[in-house]
C-alpha cells in the first residue's frame, strides 16, 4: 500500500468488513431455515432463488442506468435494510413461520450476491488493474475478518438477544457500509460520478453475449458454481443425517464459517496480495478447480462429516483468499458501464442460475441411483474445465492490461 492509497484502502477494508459481518450473522439462520424446510426442497428454493434474480436484475439495470454511483449504491442497500426490518416484525410475531423462513433463504441468497456485487463493481471502479492487484488481497481481508466476527457475534449473542433480534444488528452493520461507501468517493471524482452511466436495463445481458472474455468469466463463475452447489447438497444432507437438533446443525454451519473466516484471513493479509502480483490472475483463479477436484475425490472415498466440513472450509478460503480477487482483478480491465452491469450479470444470474441448474442436475443423478463416487467424477470433468478456462482468462486479462 502507497501512502496516498491509505484513506481510500482502509475505508474498502472497513465497508468489506461491515457488508460481510452483516451477512455472516444471517448465514448461520438462512442454513437452519434450509435444513428445517426440508432437505429435499433445496433444489425448488435454489429455484426461487433463480427466477428472484431474473426479476431484480433488470431493475438494478434501470438504477445504474437512471442514476450516479454515489446515489444508487446507497440506495441498493437502504432497500436491504428495509428488508430485514420486515423480517424482524414478521418473525416477532411468529406470523407463518415455514413460509416466512423459505422467502427468507431465498432473500439472503439474492442480498449476499447483489450487496458483494455491488462492493466488487465500485472497487473495480476505483483501482486500476496493477492496484488491484497489490491491494485486493487486503481489501478482501476486510470481508474475511466480517465473515469471522459475524459467526462470533451469531455465537455469543443469539441466546442472550434471540436470533430474531440479530437481524437488527445486522441492519446495523449494512448502514455502517453505506457510511464508508459514500467516503469513498474520491472528491476530484464528483463531476464523474455525478453522471448517470445511463444505457438500458438489459445491457449487461448484451455485454456478455457480445464480449468473449466477459462471456468466459460467466462460464468460469457458472461452472464452479455448479460443484459449489453439489458440494452444498452433500453437505446439507451429511449434516442432517448427523443430527435432528437445530442448535447442533446451526452450530456446525456456524464452525465451517469460523474455520473458513480464519484460514482465509490469514492467507490474505499475509500472501494473497504477493502471491497474484508473482503469479498473474491465471494461476490464482486455477486454484480453486485444483481444490474442488482433489475435495471430489476425497469425499468420494470417505463421505463423512468431518470430510465434507474440511472440504467446504479448504475451498472456501481458496475461493475467498486467492481465486475471488484474481476474479475481480478480471474487471479492472473492462469499460465503466461493464463494471456494473456486466458484472451483475455474471454475479447474480449466471451464480444463482448456476446455482438452480446444479440443484436440480444433483436431484436428476440422486434420482438415477448414483452414489457419492459417481456424482464426484461429474464434478471433477466440471472442475478440469474450469481449470482450463482460468488459464486463458489470465492471458486475457494480461494483454487487455497492456493495452
Amino acid at each position: 500500500m502507497r501512502p496516498e492509497e491509505a484513506r481510500a484502502t482502509l475505508l474498502s477494508f472497513a465497508y468489506f468488513f461491515c457488508l460481510l459481518a452483516s451477512y455472516y450473522i444471517l448465514r448461520p439462520l438462512r442454513d437452519e431455515m434450509g435444513v428445517a424446510g426440508g432437505v429435499r426442497n433445496l433444489q425448488w428454493l435454489f429455484t426461487a432463488t433463480f427466477v428472484t434474480m431474473l426479476a431484480a436484475v433488470p431493475l438494478y439495470g434501470a438504477l445504474v442506468a437512471r442514476l450516479p454511483r454515489r446515489r444508487f449504491i446507497p440506495l441498493v442497500y437502504h432497500f436491504f435494510v428495509a428488508n430485514l426490518a420486515m423480517f424482524w416484525l414478521l418473525l416477532t410475531l411468529d406470523y407463518e413461520r415455514l413460509i416466512v423462513a423459505r422467502v427468507f433463504f431465498v432473500w439472503i441468497s439474492v442480498f449476499n450476491l447483489f450487496a458483494v456485487s455491488v462492493f466488487w463493481s465500485f472497487m473495480a471502479d476505483l483501482y486500476r488493474s496493477d492496484q488491484a492487484k497489490r491491494l485486493y488481497g487486503f481489501i478482501a481481508a476486510g470481508g474475511s475478518a466480517g465473515a469471522l466476527t459475524g459467526p462470533l457475534l451469531t455465537v455469543v449473542l443469539a441466546e442472550r438477544i434471540g436470533a430474531t433480534n440479530l437481524l437488527l444488528l445486522a441492519a446495523l452493520l449494512l448502514e455502517v457500509a453505506v457510511l464508508c461507501a459514500t467516503r469513498l468517493e474520491p472528491a476530484n471524482e464528483v463531476q464523474k460520478t455525478e453522471t448517470p452511466i445511463g444505457g438500458g436495463v438489459l445491457d449487461g445481458l448484451v455485454m456478455v453475449l457480445r464480449s468473449p472474455y466477459i462471456a468466459g468469466i460467466l462460464l468460469w463463475v457458472a461452472l464452479l458454481s455448479i460443484a459449489a452447489t453439489f458440494l452444498y447438497f452433500e453437505q446439507v444432507a451429511i449434516v442432517a443425517a448427523a443430527s435432528d437438533d437445530p442448535a447442533v446443525r446451526t452450530r456446525i454451519f456456524a464452525t465451517v464459517d469460523l474455520a473458513v473466516g480464519v484460514l482465509t484471513l490469514a492467507v490474505q493479509v499475509f500472501a494473497t496480495g504477493k502471491l497474484i502480483a508473482r503469479f498473474g490472475v491465471g494461476p490464482a483463479l486455477a486454484l480453486l478447480p485444483f481444490v474442488f477436484a482433489a475435495g471430489f475425490a476425497v469425499l468420494a472415498a470417505a463421505p463423512v462429516l468431518l470430510v465434507v466440513i474440511a472440504f467446504q472450509a479448504v475451498q472456501r478460503a481458496a475461493n475467498f483468499a486467492i481465486s475471488n480477487p484474481a476474479r475481480e482483478a478480471l474487471f479492472t480491465v473492462v469499460a465503466r458501464d461493464e463494471k456494473y452491469k456486466a458484472k451483475n450479470v455474471i454475479d447474480v444470474v449466471a451464480v444463482r442460475g448456476a446455482d438452480a441448474v446444479g440443484g436440480w442436475f444433483f436431484t436428476g443423478l440422486r434420482a438415477l441411483g448414483l452414489q457419492m463416487g459417481g456424482i464426484a467424477l461429474v464434478a471433477i470433468a466440471l472442475a478440469a474445465a474450469s481449470f482450463v478456462l482460468s488459464v486463458a482468462l489470465g492471458r486475457a486479462h494480461e494483454r487487455r492490461g497492456q493495452r
